[in-house]
């Protein structure tokens, strides 16, 4: 994983250390669904759609720190892994514009349905991250969500849960990319209506 950030950072010392510090925070213990399988399927799906980025290294770098600081506190972990962007990209060398456009892409994922028209480089990103719900592993996903909220009762997951979904299906289109659209728009509203339908039983 480490040589894909060097890719995108160079190899100096501060930009190594960086990427030890991110791939230490995806490995932390308590996340479920939030962990380094996680990041490595945001990457991959970025590199299926990136041709729709205006600043591809942007987008990539956003997915390594969108959920870098995960407590399982919506809107609060994005802030925060916002300003871990912005507190470390400059160490590794990264000019300010693309560490401001990094942190406003990492903030940009605690509520996919606010992206502007025309955001292209956010529509690759919330794409990237939502790709898991057109893809094979929709059940894992599913069951490693409860785990990460096993603190939440029963009830009240259900609601919260159910609300998601709805929220989700709610909009016209899940994925704002064309090639994103094609390649999992269909799987992944079948599978969240599936899950909705299953909690409001």
């Amino acid at each position: 994983m480490l040589e894909e950030w060097r890719a995108l950072v160079g190899g100096s010392r501060a930009g190594d250390a960086v990427g030890a510090e991110l791939v230490a925070r995806w490995s932390e213990p308590h996340r479920r669904y939030h962990d380094l399988d996680h990041l490595r399927a945001v990457l991959r799906a970025v590199g299926l759609i990136q041709e729709w980025a205006a600043d591809p290294v942007a987008v990539r770098l956003a997915a390594w720190f969108h959920d870098a600081v995960y407590d399982g506190r919506p809107g609060w972990d994005e802030e925060r892994s916002a300003q871990l962007a912005r507190s470390r990209l400059p160490r590794c060398g990264v000019p300010a514009r693309r560490v401001a456009e990094v942190a406003r892409l990492v903030r940009l994922t605690a509520a996919h349905d606010t992206l502007a028209e025309g955001d292209r480089d956010g529509a690759v990103l919330c794409d990237a991250d939502l790709a898991v719900l057109g893809g094979d592993g929709y059940a894992d996903y599913a069951a490693k969500i409860r785990q990460e909220y096993a603190h939440v009762p029963g009830e009240l997951f259900r609601r919260g849960r159910a609300q998601v979904l709805r929220r989700l299906l709610a909009v016209p289109r899940l994925y704002r990319t064309p090639p994103a659209r094609e390649l999992w728009e269909a799987r992944a509203r079948e599978a969240v209506s599936a899950e909705l339908a299953e909690l409001e039983r």
